[in-house]
């Protein structure tokens, strides 16, 4: 267990019970293709998809390490690999989706809604990882400003959460560099892989989201990228100033 002190603070909003005057339209997501530059995410299919996700999760050292925190994996064939792709792809919550590189057109990840509370507007996006050619791209970034994109703009969610193990600093970290905002640990949370799991809070809200998309939309332009990829500005940098000048809480 970890001191969260010093790592993050809490930026409470003020409690609210303010009448709803335009409800959620109480949308689900659909099993539709999410088109970017970089990557599209499309809906899993365990047939098609297994042999290359089961290479981008398990080839490297650096890939296997993608299980740590997550509740599941890795898998010791593809075979097996695909029995579970199967139960996650006839899911209806969460709603799975496959990433998948432009440039070479095969699977590199994978990703979902979940949680999913359409009456009330509010969703997640989890179960996520990125295959090491993935990882610490703008197509990594790409993948969850789509998903963010899709639930917040067309289907109108009031309410997009993010929950992570409370050590895994990576995936806190990624909250933060997307505009999440920090809302809390629960403690003993869950039991994974026969270890206790604390797991950390993160949201955006539908007032929230205008700046967040505007900060993500201007980091993931062509123009701050160098000829070789790399990226001029820092999102990171862009969303902590967000919260420390006062206009928003991250």
């Amino acid at each position: 267990m970890v001191d969260v002190t010093g790592i993050e603070q809490i930026y409470p909003r003020p409690l609210s019970g303010a009448e709803v005057e335009t409800p959620p339209p109480a949308l689900v997501p659909g099993r539709v293709p999410l088109k970017g530059k970089h990557v599209t995410l499309e809906p899993q299919h365990a047939d098609s998809d297994a042999a290359d996700l089961y290479a981008a999760g398990h080839s490297t050292e650096q890939a296997l390490h993608i299980w740590d925190y997550l509740t599941y994996g890795p898998w010791t064939d593809v075979e097996t690999y695909k029995a579970t792709l199967r139960a996650q792809s006839s899911s209806f919550d969460p709603i799975f989706y496959t990433i998948k590189s432009v440039k070479t057109g095969k699977p590199c990840g994978q990703a979902s809604f979940l949680d999913i509370n359409a009456q009330n507007g509010v969703i997640e996006i989890g179960h996520i990882w990125f295959g090491p050619e993935l990882q610490k791209t703008p197509g990594g970034t790409e993948t969850l400003f789509l998903m963010l994109c899709y639930a917040m703009d067309d289907l109108k969610y009031r309410r997009m959460q993010w929950r992570c193990n409370s050590l895994n600093e990576k995936s806190r970290q990624a909250a933060r560099r997307l505009g999440f905002r920090f809302e809390g640990i629960f403690y003993n949370h869950l039991i994974f892989k026969g270890k206790n799991r604390d797991t950390a809070w993160y949201s955006i809200l539908d007032d929230e989201w205008p700046e967040v998309k505007k900060l993500i939309t201007a980091w993931l332009a062509p123009s701050n990228f160098t000829a070789d990829g790399q990226a001029r500005t820092s999102l990171m940098q862009m969303m902590t100033e967000r919260a420390n000048d006062g206009r928003a809480v991250r």
